[in-house]
């Protein structure tokens, strides 16, 4: 195997939201946290792959983001039980509530990821597109 058809491994692209079949370009053009608004690129800087890949395809990671924010709802209610002990609904509302509105970027980051990565039938790894192109 040459040095341009080594195959890239999953989880750092998955991490750095890279392409699911080039593992290399860029998924979003902005960070997930900053002042401005997340923004998505419509196709891979570096393959070319359109993320969209029918209209209102990601309507599917809204119900992604929803798992991913359920499971952090009863994760902190069992930690504020632990930590607190306390039975007052207001520090757990108060708290969840704070600590979703932070993890809301990452919510709609990741979930974009995890649609395109694990979710999407027939999108997969392609070694080749991730050789460096030659102009």
């Amino acid at each position: 195997m040459t040095n341009q058809q080594k195959s890239l491994p999953a989880w750092p692209a998955i991490v750095h939201g890279k392409c699911p079949r080039c593992r290399r370009g860029d998924m979003f053009a902005t960070p997930m946290y900053g002042f401005k608004a997340q923004v998505m690129n419509k196709t891979c800087p570096h393959c070319g792959l359109l993320f969209e890949r029918e209209p209102g395809y990601f309507y599917v990671a809204m119900l992604v983001s929803y798992a991913m924010f359920v499971a952090e709802m009863v994760t902190m209610a069992v930690a504020i039980h632990v930590l607190t002990g306390s039975s007052n609904p207001w520090l757990y509302v108060s708290i969840i509530l704070s600590v979703g509105v932070l993890l809301s970027p990452f919510n709609f980051r990741y979930s974009r990821i995890m649609l395109l990565h694990w979710l999407t039938p027939g999108l997969h790894y392609q070694p080749e597109t991730s050789a460096d192109r030659v102009e």
